[in-house]
This record gives C-alpha cells, structure tokens and sequence, in this order.
C-alpha cells in the first residue's frame, strides 16, 4: 500500500467536536491523508458557543511546526483560528521562508455564533502579510468583509472583495457565500484572474458548525493528493455539501450541530 499524502492543519481546538483541529483530522482522514497538528488555542465550546478562550504561547506553536515539519513529508497545509497577531505573523513569517507548502488561508475571525476568534488589530497581519503567501484563501462573507474593510451583502459585492483579495498573491480565493440570500449557497470564486461559482442547493438545516474548517481542510487535503487548486476547491464544495446532507436530521446538542463528515448517515464511512 503506498504511504498517505500528509497534511497539517494549524489551528484550534474544539471542544465540542465540530470544528477547529477535530474538523480538520475527520475531514483529511476521509480524504485519504495522514494529519498533522499544530494546535494555537484551546477553546471550551459546544455547539450553542464559545465560553472560553486559551491561546497557546508562541514558542510552543513554533515547537509544533518544527517537530512537524522537520519529521514528516508535509505536502500541504491549512490555517485556522490564530487568535492573535503575534501568532498571525508567526505563520506569515513560516510560510514566507517556503515551510508551509501548498498553503490554504481560512481566515478565521468569528465563530457562528458571533463570538470573536480574532484580536483586534490581528485581521491586518492577515492581510498583509499571510494572504499574500495563500495558495489559496476562503473567508466567508463576514470575514472577507473585515479584510476589504467595507459592507458585503450581494454577490457582486463578494465577488470584487474576491479580486480584492486575489490581488494580495492567493492563487485562488473563494469567499463563501453561505451568508448571501438566495435558494442556493454559491460561492464566489477568482482564479488565475477569472471568475467562477460553485453553486449546491440551500440544504434546510441547523448542523453547519465547523462548515469553514472543513472546507478549507478539504482543500488542502485536495492539494495534497495533487488536484490544481480550482479542482481542490471544487472538490472540498462537493465534500462539505455531502457532509451537510448527511447531518440534516441529526440533534447533536442544542445549538447548531456538526456535519456528518464520515457519511455515517450514507452507510458510506
């Protein structure tokens, strides 16, 4: 059997399972890689939301990234919850000396529930300095928002913040339109200068906690297995609907619940 594609995600933790770090290790095992961590906060939350907060110190989030990187054959990597500029620029400071190969930027700003992951101040070194280094980049319409620093609300609007952002360096951006109105959830895509969409049919239910981690870890886990980062992304659009769909009916705590991640609703895990 040859050896897995490994990925490595840097990022928070989830209590509650949903999203963060555990996000991220349910969705590259399903895709066939072997994940890696590099874990910056320790948040206590459940699928009603954040109660508290501990960031991890610099000098043992850069001890993860060296025992990573300096024992295992990364091939891609995504960013989650940085929680502070210090830790921002640290994985800025990484991915411009080439260690964070095949990077994928999400932005993570606020939870769902409205509870911020993000000092003030830190959305700046995002912009400044990390984007620019992105393979690719998928902020939501709320995080591209802080990042342009002016109101999103149609499609147009999302798709100029996209071009806004593509201009910083990121090979592809993707903001994703789950907040926009409409009985589709599209996505608005720049690549190589040109627009796309991708587009799935508005699934009723409260289960998307974790949505963005997930398909940002998708991503890389595409870009890791060799799909060019259009086909990546299309790819991860494909995995979080299917997950989505799988959790529709489930009740997993009171608040918005997980995705089903490894088609136990399909029988397909």
């Amino acid at each position: 059997m040859s050896e897995p594609a490994v990925t490595l995600t840097i990022a928070g933790s989830d209590s509650g399972g949903g999203a963060g770090i555990q996000a991220d290790l349910h969705t590259f095992a399903r895709m066939g890689t072997f994940a890696t961590t590099v874990i910056t906060a320790v948040t206590a939350q459940n699928t009603t939301g954040v109660s508290d907060v501990h960031v991890i110190p610099a000098a043992t989030v850069t001890a993860q990234i060296d025992a990573v990187l300096d024992d295992l054959p990364v091939r891609a990597v995504k960013t989650g919850m940085l929680a502070t500029a210090e830790l921002v620029a640290l994985v800025a400071d990484r991915a411009a000396a080439g260690d964070l190969p095949s990077l994928v930027v999400d932005p993570v700003l606020v939870s769902a529930t409205g509870h911020r992951l993000l000092e003030p101040g830190a959305a700046t070194v995002y912009r400044d300095r990390l984007l620019p280094h992105a393979t690719v980049a998928t902020p939501n319409l709320h995080e591209a928002a802080v990042l342009v620093d002016r109101e999103l609300i149609t499609a147009d609007d999302a798709r100029a913040a996209a071009h806004e952002l593509a201009a910083l360096g990121p090979d592809v951006v993707v903001v994703k339109g789950g907040h926009l109105d409409g009985p589709d959830a599209v996505d608005l895509v720049v690549a190589g200068g040109e627009d796309h969409e991708l587009a799935a049919e508005r699934i009723d239910t409260p289960n998307t906690h974790g949505t963005g981690c997930t398909f940002a870890a998708a991503t890389a886990a595409g870009l890791a297995t060799g799909l060019d980062p259009l086909t990546a992304v299309r790819h991860a659009k494909d995995f979080v609907t299917d997950a989505i769909a799988g959790a529709q009916g489930w009740r997993l705590g009171a608040g918005n619940g997980p995705l089903d991640h490894h088609g136990f609703s399909t029988g397909s895990s």
